[in-house]
């Protein structure tokens, strides 16, 4: 079933050789992405293990190494890749002191994300780490679970346009009342998390109730 309000959030990835100076470049990348796929609230975790993860190609395997940088969805996990050629350089998780300026990475991803791990393929390591998002499913929106539900509501709405009552509701007339408050209380989270003035739409929607209601009392 579709979902009204869902965000398709494809996999994607981006070849790079590892520099410095790509660092930034793939940050920006990373923080657009996220944005378009309303994660904005993990944005800047993200950037930092991309930083991480890319510099240690650079120190460990070496500069000039081609390198991809993959990001997915696992479940309701931002999943982060970054992909080299060389299966003996493995990261190691190094618990530097404070005066150290170096192997820090791995204990940077380590303290940021919520797992991470290697993987050793035939022609290639994938170090990657997972951040949570908070979402409700992979295609959730951010909102939390009131937009998740109206946006159910909203797919099943668009797809059969409130069939008629079959015999009487086996709910009672307070708890019918309650659900319908959840509902429009719901759908104004939705409305807000799209962008949209929550405020018109209830008075519009209000003025339309009020006029219907007219013209069904006139006509009887």
């Amino acid at each position: 079933m579709d979902c009204a309000g869902c965000v398709p959030r494809k996999p994607w990835d981006i070849p790079f050789v590892a520099e410095p100076r790509e660092v930034s470049a793939l940050r920006r990348i990373m923080r657009l992405h996220l944005g378009l796929w309303g994660l904005h609230g993990i944005a800047e975790a993200a950037q930092l293990c991309v930083t991480e993860l890319v510099s240690n190609v650079i120190t460990h395997v070496g500069a000039g190494t081609p390198t991809t940088l993959a990001v997915s969805m696992n479940g309701t996990y931002l999943r982060i890749e970054v992909q080299d050629p060389d299966t003996r350089a493995l990261p190691t998780l190094i618990r530097a002191g404070a005066d150290s300026e170096g192997g820090r990475g791995m204990a940077l991803v380590d303290a940021t994300a919520d797992r991470w791990g290697v993987q050793l393929r035939p022609d290639r390591k994938v170090t990657w780490c997972e951040l949570s998002t908070g979402l409700t499913s992979p295609n959730g929106h951010s909102g939390g679970g009131r937009v998740a539900r109206a946006g159910s509501m909203l797919g099943l709405y668009g797809a059969a346009k409130l069939p008629g009552a079959q015999g009487p509701s086996p709910l009672g007339a307070a708890v019918a009342q309650e659900t319908a408050i959840d509902v429009i209380a719901d759908l104004l989270h939705w409305l807000r998390v799209h962008g949209l003035d929550a405020d018109e739409a209830l008075d519009r929607a209000q003025m339309r109730f009020e006029s219907e209601a007219e013209q069904a009392g006139g006509e009887e």
